[in-house]
């Protein structure tokens, strides 16, 4: 009982004013060769609603997610997707250690506040994107990323509120550049072990 009276209660604090999603702006995505492929480089540029923030401090995590993209645009069938990748990253509060959470698979930083933590968040730096074992072909290709909250791992309650508050989204557009012939790009130097006789 204690814990429908909780959903209740939350629901009823979700819904008591009307709010404005703030969207997540993409400022910058570049992609670089290094020795194991191509790796993004993206910055964004939000701030969280006071709901979203009201959220995760009270022990919900946000889930992010950015998606990324690379396609050969042919006007005779269907796009070529040449890679497809999703990053999810994870916001959490842990009230013991009074510490902010980001964690994306193995990988955790604790944060003594919410902005330093979203400032992490929102600078994506050398994620492998492309394998290096992809064939292109010698043309230019389309890259898209964006960045979104995934409200589909929220609880229950939350995902309800969210089809009708807008205080409980928060996504960018896709940002999309043109990659000039991938095939062309500088390939990474190469690491080799020296001969018998070499320094």
């Amino acid at each position: 009982m204690r814990g429908i009276a909780l959903c209740i209660g939350w629901l009823a604090l979700l819904a008591a004013t009307p709010g404005r999603a703030d969207e997540i702006e993409v400022r910058r995505a570049e992609l670089r060769a290094v020795e194991d492929g191509l790796v993004l480089d993206a910055d964004f540029a939000f701030e969280l609603t006071p709901r979203l923030s009201e959220v995760v401090a009270n022990g919900v995590p946000l889930y992010f997610r950015v998606d990324f993209e690379l396609t050969r645009r042919r006007w005779y069938w269907f796009d070529d997707t040449a890679a497809a990748k999703r990053l999810q990253l994870r916001l959490s509060y842990h009230a013991l250690s009074r510490q902010y959470r980001l964690s994306t698979g193995l990988l955790q930083q604790s944060f003594a506040t919410l902005a330093e933590a979203l400032n992490v968040l929102k600078r994506i730096r050398n994620w492998l994107v492309v394998e290096r074992t992809v064939s292109f072909s010698d043309a230019d290709y389309e890259a898209a990323v964006r960045m979104r909250l995934d409200t589909t791992l929220l609880p229950k309650p939350f995902q309800l509120s969210a089809l009708t508050s807008r205080e409980l989204q928060l996504d960018s557009p896709w940002k999309r550049f043109t990659v000039r012939s991938p095939q062309q790009l500088p390939a990474p130097v190469e690491s080799r072990e020296p001969r018998q006789g070499e320094r």
